[in-house]
Protein backbone atom coordinates (compact mmCIF):
# COMPACT_ATOMS: atom_id res chain seq x y z
CA UNK A 1 0.00 0.00 0.00
CA UNK A 2 1.36 3.38 -1.02
CA UNK A 3 1.62 5.75 1.92
CA UNK A 4 2.84 9.31 2.13
CA UNK A 5 3.05 11.07 5.48
CA UNK A 6 3.91 14.72 5.80
CA UNK A 7 5.29 16.37 8.90
CA UNK A 8 7.09 19.53 9.96
CA UNK A 9 4.42 22.14 9.51
CA UNK A 10 3.66 24.77 12.11
CA UNK A 11 3.41 28.44 12.93
CA UNK A 12 6.36 30.67 12.13
CA UNK A 13 6.96 34.39 11.83
CA UNK A 14 7.66 35.98 8.48
CA UNK A 15 11.29 35.53 7.58
CA UNK A 16 11.53 32.27 9.47
CA UNK A 17 12.16 28.74 8.27
CA UNK A 18 10.51 25.34 8.38
CA UNK A 19 11.49 21.96 7.01
CA UNK A 20 8.74 19.69 5.80
CA UNK A 21 9.19 15.95 5.48
CA UNK A 22 7.37 13.47 3.28
CA UNK A 23 7.92 9.89 4.40
CA UNK A 24 7.05 7.37 1.70
CA UNK A 25 6.38 3.65 1.75
CA UNK A 26 4.79 0.96 -0.35
CA UNK A 27 6.64 1.56 -3.61
CA UNK A 28 10.16 1.76 -5.07
CA UNK A 29 11.33 5.11 -3.80
CA UNK A 30 14.44 5.26 -6.02
CA UNK A 31 12.32 5.32 -9.19
CA UNK A 32 9.66 7.84 -8.23
CA UNK A 33 9.10 11.56 -8.39
CA UNK A 34 7.84 13.36 -5.30
CA UNK A 35 6.13 16.71 -5.57
CA UNK A 36 5.06 19.23 -2.99
CA UNK A 37 1.81 21.13 -3.45
CA UNK A 38 0.00 23.70 -1.35
CA UNK A 39 -3.51 24.96 -1.10
CA UNK A 40 -4.69 27.98 0.82
CA UNK A 41 -8.34 28.59 1.70
CA UNK A 42 -10.24 29.90 -1.29
CA UNK A 43 -7.30 29.41 -3.62
CA UNK A 44 -6.42 26.81 -6.20
CA UNK A 45 -3.84 24.17 -5.56
CA UNK A 46 -0.33 25.28 -6.47
CA UNK A 47 2.58 23.08 -7.38
CA UNK A 48 5.53 24.16 -5.26
CA UNK A 49 8.40 21.84 -6.05
CA UNK A 50 9.26 18.41 -7.33
CA UNK A 51 12.21 16.06 -7.34
CA UNK A 52 12.72 13.08 -9.58
CA UNK A 53 14.61 10.30 -7.83
CA UNK A 54 15.18 8.58 -11.17
CA UNK A 55 17.28 11.38 -12.67
CA UNK A 56 17.77 13.86 -9.84
CA UNK A 57 16.04 16.73 -11.57
CA UNK A 58 14.28 19.34 -9.47
CA UNK A 59 11.62 21.94 -10.20
CA UNK A 60 10.39 24.98 -8.33
CA UNK A 61 7.49 27.35 -8.73
CA UNK A 62 8.61 30.90 -9.44
CA UNK A 63 7.00 31.99 -6.20
CA UNK A 64 9.43 29.91 -4.13
CA UNK A 65 12.62 29.89 -6.20
CA UNK A 66 15.60 30.94 -4.15
CA UNK A 67 13.75 30.37 -0.88
CA UNK A 68 12.73 26.69 -0.91
CA UNK A 69 14.98 23.68 -1.48
CA UNK A 70 13.79 20.16 -2.14
CA UNK A 71 15.96 17.15 -1.36
CA UNK A 72 15.64 13.40 -1.12
CA UNK A 73 17.13 10.90 1.29
CA UNK A 74 16.79 7.56 -0.45
CA UNK A 75 18.07 5.69 2.61
CA UNK A 76 15.14 7.03 4.62
CA UNK A 77 12.58 7.07 1.79
CA UNK A 78 11.94 10.68 2.67
CA UNK A 79 11.77 13.91 0.71
CA UNK A 80 12.34 17.21 2.44
CA UNK A 81 11.24 20.73 1.61
CA UNK A 82 13.41 23.31 3.31
CA UNK A 83 11.52 26.59 3.38
CA UNK A 84 13.44 29.76 4.20
CA UNK A 85 12.48 33.43 4.20
CA UNK A 86 8.86 32.48 4.66
CA UNK A 87 6.18 34.99 3.79
CA UNK A 88 2.56 35.26 4.93
CA UNK A 89 1.50 34.29 1.42
CA UNK A 90 3.19 30.92 1.94
CA UNK A 91 0.47 30.04 4.44
CA UNK A 92 -1.34 26.92 3.22
CA UNK A 93 -1.77 23.21 3.70
CA UNK A 94 1.23 21.55 2.14
CA UNK A 95 1.04 18.00 0.93
CA UNK A 96 3.25 15.67 -1.05
CA UNK A 97 2.34 13.43 -3.94
CA UNK A 98 4.18 10.56 -5.61
CA UNK A 99 4.44 9.76 -9.29
CA UNK A 100 5.69 6.19 -9.54
CA UNK A 101 6.97 6.55 -13.11
CA UNK A 102 9.59 9.04 -11.94
CA UNK A 103 8.43 12.00 -14.00
CA UNK A 104 7.64 15.28 -12.28
CA UNK A 105 5.37 16.17 -15.19
CA UNK A 106 2.89 13.59 -13.96
CA UNK A 107 3.00 14.18 -10.25
CA UNK A 108 0.12 16.65 -10.31
CA UNK A 109 -2.19 13.94 -11.66
CA UNK A 110 -1.20 11.29 -9.17
CA UNK A 111 -3.74 9.72 -6.86
CA UNK A 112 -0.99 9.05 -4.33
CA UNK A 113 -0.84 11.92 -1.90
CA UNK A 114 -0.59 12.49 1.81
CA UNK A 115 -3.00 14.17 4.17
CA UNK A 116 -1.07 17.40 4.36
CA UNK A 117 0.55 19.57 6.99
CA UNK A 118 -0.47 23.11 7.86
CA UNK A 119 2.04 25.92 7.45
CA UNK A 120 1.08 29.29 8.90
CA UNK A 121 3.31 32.33 8.49
CA UNK A 122 2.45 35.32 10.62
CA UNK A 123 3.32 38.86 9.61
Amino acid sequence: EVQLVESGGGLVQAGGSLRLSCAASGFTFDDCAIGWFRQAPGKEREGVSCISNSDGSTYYADSVKGRFTISSDNAKNTVYLQMNSLKPEDTAVYYCAAELSGYCSGVGYSDYRGQGTQVTVSS
